[in-house]
């Protein structure tokens, strides 16, 4: 168990990718603060923080369930103070709550500009001002933010500025850390998804059923989030923009069909790369 006893905060964890890493994370030991909105249970997404909790600690692991809303400070601070008197420390940030909009700028609301921002931007930096004072304390700490690689093609640009405005100011606050804390023991990376993956915002936002069955489950992200906050030593990653199925074929698992959710459809492959 090679997280035993690590502390693990995690935004956004009620569902999806979020809930799969805090699951396997969990697995080999690790205890979890689940920070998310959700406490009630809305059927076409599935999962709060107190279901996913239930299961964390069925695998092995300790859970932490907190209704924290990443907009807000006090939301946050309140938060980590929580894991802090539960857990006595943080080792590992994930910054995995995230809000997408795909309109362009035209019909885009600046309702949901804001929205956006105040989430992806906003909220991962105010996740990570708070968890720094106690990450910088832990042996061997680490920030992971699912976030996408920084690609200036103008294309990612093209049709939904403001999302990927969001996202990539997400990959930058990672790597600003990285330098920024470089003098402690403190890695920060993002990972990012070769392919869809199957959640919620597939479902209902971006493609339904039939894009879902072109995607992978979140297990290979779960997978590769383990590969790389299992590291230690000079093997640590840090400062760099990770994909999982790139950090799976350094593990050596090359047979990545287990992932699909139909292994004869054509994976379609994610936005940014």
């Amino acid at each position: 168990m090679k997280l035993k006893n690590k502390t693990v905060f995690i935004t956004g964890g009620s569902r999806g990718i979020g809930r799969a890493i805090a699951l396997k994370l969990a697995a080999e030991g690790a205890n979890i603060t689940i920070a998310a909105k959700s406490v009630k249970e809305d059927p076409r997404l599935g999962g709060t923080i107190f279901s996913v909790a239930e299961e964390i600690e069925k695998v092995g692991g300790k859970a932490l369930p907190v209704q924290c809303d990443i907009r807000f400070e006090k939301q946050i601070n309140a938060a980590v103070e929580k894991t802090i008197s539960t857990f006595k420390g943080i080792d590992i940030l994930i910054n995995n709550a995230s809000a997408i909009d795909l309109n362009n700028t035209e019909k885009l609301s600046s309702k949901k500009f804001d929205l956006m921002h105040q989430i992806n931007i906003r909220g991962t930096f105010l996740a990570g001002k708070a968890c720094l004072p106690y990450l910088k304390k832990a042996e061997q700490a680490h920030i992971l933010t699912l976030a996408p690689p920084l690609n200036m093609d103008k294309k990612w640009l093209k049709n939904h500025a403001a999302y990927t405005l969001s996202k990539y100011g997400m990959t930058m606050l990672t790597l600003g850390w990285a330098e920024e804390c470089k003098n402690f023991n403190l890695a920060a990376n993002t990972l990012w998804p070769k392919t869809t993956i199957d959640t919620a915002a597939v479902r209902n936002l971006l493609g339904g059923e039939k894009l879902a069955n072109r995607s992978r489950k979140p297990q290979i992200m779960a997978d590769a989030a383990f590969a790389i906050l299992s590291k230690t030593g000079k093997n640590i990653y840090s400062g760099q923009t990770l994909i999982d199925e790139e950090v799976l074929t350094a593990e050596g698992i090359t047979d990545l069909k287990k992932y699909a959710v139909d292994k004869n459809a054509e994976l379609f492959p994610d936005l940014f790369l």
